[in-house]
C-alpha cells in the first residue's frame, strides 16, 4: 500500500477561485430547483382550485423539473462524496475508486499513448531531422548550441578531478599497451624505412654528432685508453697508443660521415635488416623487446609523463571553450552549421537519423512503459482520497453543475411534453 499524501488543508490562490466559482454554480443550480419546487407547489394549489388546464401543464413540468434536478444532484454528489452523508452503494465513487481509476488511467495512457504505433507515427509526422536541421543551419542557433556545448564542456573538466582522470588514462594506456605487442609493428616499420632509405638521414646525424663529439673530448679518448693499458707498459708509450687509437677512430668515423657507399655503411645497413627481421619473427627478440616496454611504461617518468600530458590538454581545452574565437569553437560552429545544412538537403540522412531516434524511443518505452504507467498510478495512490476527491471537484465540479442545470431545464421539458401527449390521447 502506498503511503498516503496528507491533505492539505489550505487553498491555494487558485483553488480559491475555483472555490468561489464552484459556489456559485450550485447556489444557482439549487435556487432553480428551489424555484420549480415553489412552482410545482403553486401550480398544484392552483390546479385543485380550478384554475383550468393550463395549471396541469405548469405542474407537470415543474414535477419533471424537481425530477430531473434531484437526479442529476444525486449523480454529481455521488462522484465526490456519499449524499446527504448516507452510505448509498456506488456513491462516493472517485474516493472509494481511486487507486482503480489511477490503475485504469495508466493502462490507458500505457495502451493508448506509449503503443508503439502510436510513438512511431507521431515520431514521422514531427518530421524531427528536418526541423532540427533547419533550426540548425541558422547562424543565430548555432551560436547559440556552440555556446551551450562550451558550458558543458567547461562544466564537466572543472567536475572531474584530474587525479581520478589520470589514473584512468595511466591504466587504459598501460592496459592496451600491455595486451598490444609492439615489437612486429617496430619490426615492419624500420623494414619500410631501410627500403625507402629514411634511415640514411639519421645515420648522418648520428655519424656528424660523433665526428663532432671526437673532435671536442680528445682527452677523454686519451684517458680512456691509457686506462684501459697494462700497469707495466711505460707511460709514453701508452699515450702514443691512446694517440694512434684516436687519429684512426676520428678517420673512421670522418670517412664514414662523408662516403655514402663506405663500407660501414653497408654494414649498418645489414644490421638494421636483420633486426628488422628479428623484430617480426625472432620469439626471443619479441620477448625481450615486450620486457623493455613493460619497464618503460612502469617508470614514474612516463607516468608524470601521461598526468602532466592530460594537464595540457585539460588547459588547452578550457582556453578554447572559454575563447568565443577560438579555432575549437569556430571549428565546433561550422560543424554544427554544416550539420544543419546536410539535414536539410540530404533526405537519406534525415531518414537515418528520425529511424535512430524512433529505435532508441521505441527502446526506452518498450523497456520502461511499465515504469512510466507506474508513476501514474503510484502517484494517484500516494494522494489522500480526501484531498484528491476535493481538487478535482474544484477543477471540473462548477462545469457538472451546469449538469444539474440542464436536468432541471431537460426534465421540465420532458414532462411538459408527456403530459401534452397523455391529455392529447385523451388521458
Amino acid at each position: 500500500m502506498a503511503e498516503r499524501t496528507p491533505a492539505a488543508d489550505v487553498l491555494t490562490e487558485a483553488d480559491a477561485v475555483k472555490l468561489r466559482g464552484l459556489r456559485r454554480m450550485k447556489s444557482v443550480a439549487t435556487a432553480l430547483l428551489v424555484a420549480v419546487a415553489v412552482v410545482y407547489a403553486l401550480a398544484t394549489w392552483a390546479e385543485h382550485r380550478g384554475a383550468g388546464a393550463w395549471a396541469g401543464y405548469v405542474a407537470a413540468a415543474a414535477e419533471a423539473g424537481m425530477v430531473g434536478a434531484l437526479a442529476d444532484w444525486f449523480a454529481v454528489t455521488a462522484l465526490f462524496r456519499h449524499p446527504l452523508g448516507l452510505p448509498i452503494p456506488h456513491t462516493a465513487i472517485i474516493p472509494t475508486k481511486k487507486d482503480q481509476l489511477g490503475q485504469s488511467l495508466g493502462d490507458f495512457v500505457g495502451e493508448n499513448f506509449l503503443a508503439e504505433s502510436v510513438v512511431r507515427d507521431k515520431l514521422r509526422s514531427v518530421a524531427l531531422a528536418r526541423r532540427l536541421g533547419a533550426w540548425l543551419a541558422r547562424p543565430e542557433n548555432a551560436d547559440r548550441v556552440t555556446a551551450e556545448l562550451a558550458t558543458a564542456v567547461r562544466g564537466g573538466l572543472r567536475v572531474l578531478r584530474d587525479a581520478d582522470v589520470q589514473a584512468v588514462l595511466a591504466e587504459a594506456i598501460t592496459r592496451r599497451a600491455d595486451t598490444q605487442e609492439i615489437s612486429p609493428g617496430l619490426g615492419r616499420l624500420l623494414e619500410k624505412t631501410i627500403a625507402d632509405d629514411g634511415h640514411r638521414r639519421f645515420v648522418d646525424l648520428m655519424l656528424a654528432q660523433a665526428h663532432d663529439w671526437l673532435v671536442k673530448h680528445r682527452d677523454t679518448v686519451l684517458a680512456a685508453v691509457e686506462g684501459g693499458a697494462p700497469g707495466w707498459t711505460p707511460r709514453f708509450v701508452d699515450r702514443r697508443v691512446g694517440d694512434r687509437v684516436y687519429r684512426e677512430l676520428l678517420r673512421f668515423v670522418s670517412e664514414t660521415r662523408d662516403a655514402p657507399d663506405h663500407p660501414a655503411r653497408g654494414a649498418l645497413d645489414r644490421f638494421l635488416a636483420d633486426f628488422a627481421a628479428k623484430l617480426q619473427h625472432d620469439p626471443e627478440t619479441r620477448a625481450r623487446v615486450e620486457r623493455l616496454k613493460s619497464d618503460f611504461l612502469t617508470r614514474p617518468e612516463v607516468q608524470e609523463l601521461i598526468a602532466s600530458a592530460w594537464a595540457s590538454v585539460r588547459a588547452m581545452i578550457l582556453t578554447a571553450a572559454e575563447d568565443d574565437r577560438s579555432a575549437l569553437r569556430l571549428r565546433a560552429r561550422a560543424a554544427v552549421l554544416t550539420l544543419g545544412e546536410r539535414l536539410s538537403a540530404d533526405e537519406r540522412l534525415r531518414a537515418k537519423l528520425d529511424g535512430w531516434v524512433a529505435d532508441a524511443t521505441i527502446h526506452v518505452v518498450s523497456g520502461y512503459r511499465t515504469e512510466i504507467t507506474s508513476l501514474i498510478t503510484d502517484t494517484v495512490a500516494s494522494w489522500d482520497a480526501r484531498t484528491t476527491s476535493r481538487k478535482i471537484e474544484l477543477h471540473i465540479g462548477r462545469d457538472l453543475q451546469f449538469i444539474r442545470l440542464n436536468g432541471t431545464i431537460i426534465g421540465s421539458l420532458a414532462g411538459l411534453a408527456i403530459h401534452a401527449i397523455t391529455r392529447a390521447a385523451g388521458g
